[in-house]
């Protein structure tokens, strides 16, 4: 683990809990979605723990390895027919509150910024506005989900924004970390996500973001 004040990780580990809860939310009352992400969950522990995420040189980057089976995972859920009907029988209302997480991790990521562990163009202060996502979450869950007040376009056009915003944020993440691909921030790279608990960013909470849209 790296070593950040004690706030840097209560309020990640505040903004996993409430992820954690709207994924319950969501999923209803089956257990199997809550275990699988246990599962995976734990899986990126050990190995980001073990230093897995850490070994760059490697010949085969291991950084694919947090959001890439999430990501395919999901892809599967939208293009099988049982994944579709799963999908269908989730709360497709209550999901739009996982959008307000994207406030305390865009303030984490400002907040490792300051201590060097992820580059400033990955903040709300270098051009990731993805933190305007979480701010209006709540606006488009109370006036556009719960009173109905919002057209559909209204909602079409906010999640297309919102989901614009998360890949510039991942594209971002990704050409600035320590890979034989990187592009950006060689001075300060994004080495916060290759270490424990930081790893579920792109394990758990992007890939849950990018399905909640």
């Amino acid at each position: 683990m790296l070593a950040l004040p004690f706030l840097v990780y209560f309020l990640f580990g505040v903004t996993i809990l409430f992820a954690l809860y709207i994924w319950i939310l969501v999923t209803g009352k089956s257990a199997l979605p809550l275990m699988i992400v246990f599962f995976w969950l734990i899986v990126q522990s050990v190995l980001s723990l073990a230093g897995f995420y850490i070994n760059t040189a490697a010949d085969l980057p291991r950084f694919p390895f947090l959001i890439g089976p999430p990501v395919l995972f999901i892809l599967l859920l939208f293009i099988s027919r049982r994944g579709r009907r799963w999908i269908d029988s989730c709360d497709n209302e209550n999901i739009y509150l996982v959008h307000l997480v994207r406030i305390p991790v865009e303030i984490t990521l400002y907040i490792l910024s300051v201590y060097k562990m992820v580059p400033g163009l990955m903040t709300f202060t270098g051009g990731n506005f993805d933190i305007i996502s979480g701010i209006t979450a709540g606006f488009i869950f109370y006036f556009g989900i719960r009173k109905k007040k919002l057209s559909d376009m209204v909602l079409l056009g906010w999640n297309l924004v919102c989901l614009a915003l998360l890949f510039n944020i991942v594209y971002d993440a990704i050409l600035s970390a320590p890979l034989p691909f990187q592009r950006y921030a060689f001075d300060q790279p994004n080495i916060a996500v290759l270490y424990f608990p930081f790893t579920w960013l792109p394990a758990f909470i992007v890939p849950f973001v990018l399905f909640a849209h």
